[in-house]
């Protein structure tokens, strides 16, 4: 039997394959369906939620994107002197500046700047170039960083043209400070600079620093620095639509920075500049001051320099020849310098003697060629080598007799010295609107063994009787001693700005919040008797005017009547045996000579403080630069005339009023 397969597919199996391949293919469209349908729901849910849900901060980061907020520098406040003549104003310029997160990534920042120097010959060194680098570290990546300013037309024209080199850096205009009187005023001004990692850190610290976000400098010295958040202002901004690479399309929103308060001086340029040129060729200051009130009328020290350098980004070589000047110009002699009083504090002293009782008024004393503490044999030289003879309390400041005021020091004391010397301001801060202000030293025992680890002796006194040994003062804190002498114990704040008081508690307020602005003490030096501050003005006018005075000659001729007081301050000390001889010793080892004057005598408008380093005697060398600084106020400038007509103006109202 023989069986035969066949491969042909009947009906039914047909009919049966046709079914599945239906059922599967419909399968496939159902779940293709299901899918689409997924995805549509999960792309409504998803537009849901963008669209809604999440649109406030979608439209956030599109807006940032779109929208760049620009800070806008304040207008920094002016500054004038007395009679309106501007002291700091504000210069429009041109800089170049560099935006760090702009910088090309290709080139490094130092080939940058250096094929920028050579293509603008910028006066701008290695070591500069360094700094602007080390700066760049330490910024913030989106502020901008002045590179040079102050460019010519021709530099701005060849940057332009070169600009597409230079990725990342600009050319802006700006506004910059600008002192028209350069050296004249600058330790009482001080200066504006570019702010650095310690400034910004400040500023952080003290939550100020948006306010500082589009300004590049600030005040680092004197009034500038003192009163630094009333000159400054408050920074504004503007929301400006930028395109896809940054360039601005539309400006949306501007608001309009608060510019800085403009701040009065209570210094007279004229005599400035006056005080600058009696200074020429010395190192010392001079100081003037209204007694009355502790308005600033002068305030200069020599040598000086120019601030603008500073402003415009002091070159490193200029500043280490600043650094290295054996003068120190940056040393401010007014506030900062530590000197012996000399002889200066003659009359301050005899207002402690009298009121301590340890003499009066008649008191007689013979003043010999030295003084000795009892038991010793150590002598305390007088000044004049066969000495003065006897002598009152008047005489003995006209002649400043040495040996008087060691023996007042001695029976005095050194703890009632350091008391009364501290109620005339010495060793105590002045209360002065600037910064840089050294207490000096009034000594103690307590200074004494703390520093030294010894105990004060009595021979330690003798020499403070006439402002020697160890005691230093500044120039300001003797003008300012002589000037509450003056006012019968007043107490006297020497201040630059006019509106120290309104300024003085705003800024105390910015900085202290949580402290409540104390005012000052009305009176600092109470006594007995009034009468005491006027011996020790009697004293001064006879060295002035008297037969044996010791400024005499300076003050010869005079259209008004001063008073005043010279010192002669020993570097070095002299043996026992032996002479001073300025010839035979180093220029920078001679005395300092010092004068303190005041005008008129009986209704003082004017305290003058002169100080010239290693000159010799204060008589014979600073005595006649008081003498034509009171000349200068009172008499060139009309200031004594002016005073004597608004008295007159007053006591004419005042017989109105009675009629």
């Amino acid at each position: 039997m023989m069986f035969f397969w066949s491969n042909k597919k009947n009906d039914f199996d047909v009919a049966t394959d046709e079914t599945a391949e239906a059922n599967l293919f419909n399968n496939r469209i159902k779940i293709a369906m299901l899918v689409v349908v997924l995805m549509v729901i999960a792309l409504i849910v998803n537009l849901y939620i963008i669209q809604i849900v999440q649109y406030s901060s979608f439209e956030k980061r599109s807006n940032n994107n779109r929208i760049k907020i620009i800070p806008i520098a304040p207008p920094r406040g002016l500054i004038y002197d007395r009679n309106g003549e501007i002291l700091a104003d504000n210069k429009p310029i041109y800089e170049i500046e560099l935006i760090p997160e702009n910088l090309s990534k290709n080139v490094t920042l130092k080939e940058s700047l250096t094929k920028l120097r050579e293509l603008l010959k910028l006066s701008i060194d290695d070591k500069d170039i360094e700094n602007i680098i080390e700066r760049v570290k330490f910024s913030k990546k989106f502020k901008s960083i002045s590179v040079a300013s102050k460019l010519t037309e021709d530099q701005i024209a060849i940057f332009s043209v070169n600009q597409f080199n230079f990725k990342g850096f600009s050319i802006e205009p700006k506004l910059k400070r600008f002192y028209p009187f350069a050296d004249t005023v600058t330790h009482a001004l001080g200066y504006v600079s570019r702010i650095n990692q310690k400034d910004q850190e400040i500023l952080e610290a003290q939550g100020n620093a948006e306010n500082y976000a589009a300004t590049q400098d600030m005040g680092k010295l004197g009034v500038e620095k003192f009163y630094e958040d009333i000159l400054h202002g408050k920074v504004g901004y503007k929301e400006v639509e930028v395109d896809s690479i940054g360039r601005v399309v539309q400006t949306l929103k501007k608001v309009q920075p608060i510019p800085g308060k403009d701040i009065h001086l209570t210094i007279d340029i004229r005599l400035q500049q006056k005080a600058q040129k009696l200074l020429e060729g010395n190192k010392g200051a001079i100081i003037m001051m209204d007694p009355r009130n502790g308005e600033i009328l002068a305030f200069a020290s020599n040598p000086t320099y120019d601030p603008n350098m500073f402003v415009r980004g002091i070159l490193n070589k200029e500043y280490q020849e600043l650094l290295n000047n054996p003068e120190r110009p940056l040393i401010n002699r007014v506030s900062q310098g530590g000197y012996s009083p000399a002889s200066t504090i003659k009359p301050i002293m005899s207002v402690m003697g009298l009121n301590e009782g340890i003499v009066t008024a008649k008191t007689r004393f013979f003043g010999g060629p030295h003084y000795s503490l009892p038991g010793s044999t150590h002598k305390f030289r007088d000044w004049r080598r066969w000495g003065h003879g006897w002598m009152d309390i008047y005489r003995a400041i006209e002649i400043s007799c040495d040996t008087f005021f060691y023996d007042m020091a001695f029976k005095s004391g050194i703890d009632n010295i350091h008391k009364y010397m501290s109620y005339f301001g010495f060793g105590q801060p002045s209360g002065i609107d600037i910064f840089e202000e050294s207490l000096a030293n009034l000594p103690s025992k307590e200074w004494k063994r703390n520093k030294y680890h010894q105990v004060w002796v009595p021979g330690d006194t003798v020499p403070i009787g006439i402002g020697q040994g160890y005691w230093t003062t500044t120039l300001l804190q003797l003008a300012r001693a002589h000037s509450i002498l003056t006012q019968h114990g007043k107490n006297v704040i020497p201040h630059l700005a006019k509106e120290y008081d309104e300024f003085a508690r705003e800024e105390f307020n910015i900085r202290n919040p949580k402290k409540q602005y104390v005012e000052p003490k009305e009176t600092a030096v109470s006594v007995k008797s009034s009468s005491y501050f006027d011996i020790g003005m009697k004293g001064m006018y006879l060295v002035v005017n008297g037969p044996e005075g010791t400024g005499r000659k300076a003050f010869s001729g005079t259209k008004y009547v001063a008073a005043g007081k010279s010192g002669t301050a020993q570097i070095i000390t002299i043996k026992q045996d032996q002479h001073y001889n300025a010839a035979a010793i180093k220029k920078e080892h001679r005395d300092n000579a010092l004068f303190v004057a005041f005008a008129p005598y009986e209704k003082p408008i004017a305290v003058v403080g002169i100080l010239l380093e290693n000159v010799g005697g204060g008589s014979r060398f600073a005595a006649p630069l008081a003498r034509q600084m009171l000349d200068e106020y009172l008499i060139n400038l009309g200031y004594l005339e002016k005073e004597q007509s608004a008295k007159q103006s007053e006591n004419e109202n005042k017989q109105d009023d009675k009629k």
